[in-house]
């Protein structure tokens, strides 16, 4: 293995490196082949349990018939999703006279969009929850130049009765606009700047029906309209999973 037989000091010394060397290429005692072995099961398990997960999505994939009017629409249910089967995503009006159409999306084929806004019109998504928690919305929404500019992002847990607001008077960007360094919609480029986010708290969690709803704040003019594309009812990751995978992280370290 080395000189440690032979006399002098820089042959002993050559000795000590080498072994110090072969040591590198030992296996690790079956301790530390345990530690680590638990290290990786317990990433793997936490990191399914702390990523996000889409509980319902809508991409606006289906065109509404031409000429579609009245006081409500139903678009239908969720394309994709855990919990798509029996979700469903409409619109309110109070003008009988309000027209539903599916114009070019942010970045996808259509959108929903609808005209005769009145204060208190709204989208809305029914929506279960059953076996998530840590829910929050994300929507893609534009308007026209004389559609509404401002909505509350509000949320039911009790079939409508009692309403709590989760994003309270938010802007909606006209697309084009001078200043907002934004283009109108089309089916082919997808704008950041329109997406919208929301937290629902605690309590959306594990119910078997949330409705949550955009509410429009404002009265407009008949022909202005509002548009809304990619609506996802999601989970996100627990602050609980997020330190225990970095705790699974500190044991992977510790082994080497």
């Amino acid at each position: 293995m080395g000189y440690l037989l032979n006399t002098g000091g820089e042959e002993i010394g050559r000795s000590v490196e080498l072994v110090e060397v072969f040591s590198l290429f030992r296996e690790p005692p079956v301790q530390n082949k345990s530690i680590l072995l638990l290290a990786v099961a317990a990433t793997s398990l936490i990191s399914m349990s702390a990523s996000a997960a889409v509980i319902a999505s809508w991409s606006m994939a289906t065109a509404i018939p031409a000429a579609t009017t009245g006081t409500s629409y139903n678009y239908g249910a969720a394309d994709s999703g855990d919990l798509a089967s029996g979700t469903m995503l409409s619109s309110g009006h109070a003008a009988a006279a309000t027209t539903y159409s599916t114009p070019a999306g942010n970045g996808s084929t259509y959108s929903l969009s609808s005209n005769n806004w009145a204060i208190g019109d709204y989208y809305q998504v029914s929506v279960s929850t059953i076996g998530y928690s840590g829910v929050s919305i994300s929507w893609d929404q534009t308007r026209s130049s004389t559609g509404p500019a401002t909505f509350d992002a509000v949320m039911s847990v009790d079939g409508g009765a009692n309403w709590t607001t989760i994003l309270a008077g938010y802007s909606v960007i006209q697309a084009g606009l001078a200043g907002t360094n934004t283009t109108s919609w089309s089916t082919v480029t997808s704008q950041a700047a329109f997406t919208l986010t929301a937290v629902a708290g605690a309590a959306a969690d594990e119910q078997a029906n949330v409705l949550f709803r955009l509410r429009s704040t404002v009265t407009t003019t008949a022909a202005g309209t509002n548009r809304i594309d990619n609506f996802i009812v999601s989970t996100v990751p627990a602050p609980g999973a997020i330190a225990l995978l970095g705790l699974a992280g500190l044991i992977g370290r510790r082994r080497r």
